[in-house]
């Protein structure tokens, strides 16, 4: 009775253990808790990369990689900078908040790798390639005018092609390199209104086009999002290019929507979208695919499931986002992939070098406020809650300088170290009226302080705390809690910065001994 019941407890444990084990291997949506919208995606043999949006960062259009679907990491980016003009350079009292480069396009072709874009700042379409997609270099080629939302496609027949637009979708041929318009060419309209499938008049018509071509049918998916609905995947399929085309709802549940189709090595299908979600931004989502009578069938019963039979997430640390101690070795990249600038960056006033172990960051000119000033070094937040720290040595601030920690959107949050009439204060900024307010200051009679931001997103929470600590150790809360609305004109989610501007007079500096992040906040 004895051995009957050890056996029992033992395959009870074993039980358990293998249920633990399947867990672990499980991966869950969202597979990228954080701002990474308008996914392009192919795969090259056993490897997954990936393209997305950061509009007016720099540098831009970044390439991730991936062996699972689920674990991405930074490889790269398509581009320094988009152009050199005002409104991406914050010069002249111009920016490109919300703008910059759209929703990209990615392929291999040929031994090529393409990924294209558009913008609206330049008026242009830009094509880059490489042989090499994870080191480079990449090749630019711009031209008039900028295609909306556009799908490269290279057919069977050695064609290649644009699909563009909103609501009326058109089709326009490249030369057979992608590297222009085909001369001679007229567009076409590909469809008249693909809006229709999703019964929409009003709303988000359907833009987003990604073409792919499975077992010799065409397959476009779109998204639209119906006026008084949520975002849906729409799908128009063809045998041929130019049509006829049939359309339906593919997907509609919880607004996930935007992307198009990925297959593994062993033959299983995905779908590639991605949710608004509030103030950490737009996140990605995998889908399973079924294949039933020529159509892509996405999500469980109409459904996006919570869990993917995918590996499970290691988190996004550090292949999404990552600490810094600014210490750097011969060889080393002067900043990881995890950083972009705010806009397009003043090389000659920052440095990585000038005090070891240290990011300096130097004014050269004035401004009047923290969205207008240049070299703001930014990273994303994560979900569901995150940290960032950082210490600051504000000893060479000069009279009207401020210089710390930010959480950047329109809604903006600061804490730094101001210079005032020869003293130095630690304040708190708020611009969740849309205008900044300086909240609380505090005297500082010290050289360094420690600042930090914590980010809740949990149930759409969107609030952020930030503190201020004199050793290191203990922590002391300042101003008030930050809500994190998404708005659009930024059209990005909540992102670390670390910032130093003048509004007295040009020529202090701000130096920060390292940033770090964590997927926690204190409490947790």
């Amino acid at each position: 009775m004895k051995s009957l019941l050890a056996r029992t407890g033992l395959l009870s444990i074993m039980l358990v253990l293998t249920q633990l084990s399947a867990q672990a291997q499980t991966a869950r949506n969202p597979i990228i808790f954080a701002d990474v919208p308008d996914m392009a995606m192919i795969r090259v043999g056993d490897t997954y990369y990936m393209s997305s949006t950061t509009m007016h960062l720099s540098p831009g259009l970044p390439i991730m990689k991936s062996k699972d679907l689920v674990n991405w990491q930074l490889v790269g980016y398509a581009y320094d900078t988009l152009a050199n003009v005002d409104a991406l350079n914050l010069t002249n009292g111009k920016s490109t908040y919300g703008r910059g480069s759209w929703a990209s396009s990615l392929r291999y072709h040929n031994g090529t790798y393409y990924v294209t874009t558009f913008a609206q700042t330049t008026g242009k379409t830009y094509i880059y390639t490489t042989k090499n997609i994870e080191k480079g270099p990449w090749k630019e080629i711009s031209f008039k005018p900028s295609y909306h939302d556009h799908s490269l496609f290279f057919d069977d027949d050695g064609r290649t092609y644009l699909i563009y637009g909103a609501g009326k979708l058109r089709l326009v041929e490249l030369t057979a390199d992608a590297s222009g318009v085909k001369p001679g060419t007229t567009e076409q309209i590909l469809i008249e209104n693909a809006s229709t499938p999703s019964g929409t008049s009003g709303g988000l018509p359907a833009e987003g086009s990604q073409l792919f071509k499975v077992n010799g049918k065409y397959y476009l998916f779109n998204i639209t999002w119906p006026k008084g609905g949520m975002r849906t995947v729409v799908i128009h399929r063809a045998d041929k290019l130019t049509g006829p085309w049939e359309g339906r709802v593919a997907l509609q549940d919880l607004g996930v929507a935007q992307g198009g189709l990925i297959d593994t090595p062993d033959g299983k299908w995905y779908a590639y979208l991605f949710r608004d979600f509030g103030g950490v931004g737009r996140i990605p989502y995998m889908v399973p695919v079924k294949w039933e009578d020529g159509w892509p069938v996405l999500g469980e019963n109409g459904k996006v499931p919570q869990t993917l039979n995918l590996p499970a997430s290691k988190g996004l640390i550090p292949g999404i986002v990552a600490s810094d101690e600014f210490t750097r070795k011969k060889g080393d990249p002067a900043l990881p992939l995890v950083w972009q600038w705010n806009h397009n960056p003043d090389n000659s006033l920052w440095s990585v070098a000038e005090r070891k172990g240290y990011l300096r960051l130097k004014t050269g000119r004035t401004d009047t406020s923290f969205v207008m000033a240049r070299n703001t070094l930014t990273q994303r937040t994560i979900g569901p809650a995150c940290t960032g720290t950082t210490l600051l040595d504000a000893s060479s601030l000069t009279d009207g300088d401020f210089a710390g920690l930010s959480l950047l959107q329109k809604n903006y949050g600061l804490v730094g170290v101001k210079a005032e009439n020869g003293g130095r204060y630690l304040v708190m900024v708020s611009a969740s009226s849309g205008k900044p307010v300086e909240v609380q200051r505090v005297p500082l009679s010290q050289k360094t302080v420690y600042l930090k931001a914590e980010c809740d997103f949990r149930d759409r929470k969107d609030t952020a705390r930030f503190f201020y600590s004199l050793d290191g150790k203990t922590w002391t809360g300042i101003g008030e809690a930050l809500k994190m609305p998404y708005t659009i004109p930024h059209f990005m989610g909540y992102r670390f910065g670390l910032f130093n501007y003048a509004t007295g007079q040009p020529g202090g500096y701000a130096d920060f001994d390292y940033f770090r992040i964590t997927d926690k906040i204190s409490g947790q």
